[in-house]
């Protein structure tokens, strides 16, 4: 079933949820990959981790038509610019691809919003 066929999904919805599902992926990976190189990484770990956390989440409120969507969605632009200004720190292709996605993710979050 495409997320088309939820019928309750705006196109605002439909594009926060590939969005949010796609940040943790990215947050995933990032934080992985972060874990292996040591260092100072420690605060791109944990964003990352939170961010993955809250986007799944909201995917999942989204799907069953909370009435938390809109105030998560929220939160979860606020912790994905955070997470996203972490990322930007470190030079490693992972951070920065990471970054991208959550910006992405953010705007996406918002329009759901205030949809």
């Amino acid at each position: 079933m495409a997320l088309t066929e939820i019928d309750h999904l705006t196109d605002e919805m439909a594009d926060c949820t590939d969005n949010c599902l796609e940040a943790a992926q990215a947050c995933e990976w990032c934080a992985d990959a972060c874990a292996d190189e040591g260092g100072d990484m420690a605060q791109c770990i944990r964003l990352c981790r939170d961010v993955a956390d809250l986007t799944t989440l909201h995917a999942r409120f989204m799907a069953r038509n909370s009435n938390y969507s809109a105030d998560l969605a929220e939160v979860c632009a606020g912790a994905c610019e955070e997470c996203a200004e972490e990322c930007d720190r470190h030079d490693a292709e992972h951070c920065q691809v990471c970054a991208d996605v959550l910006r992405e993710c953010a705007e996406t979050c918002r329009n759901m919003a205030s949809a």
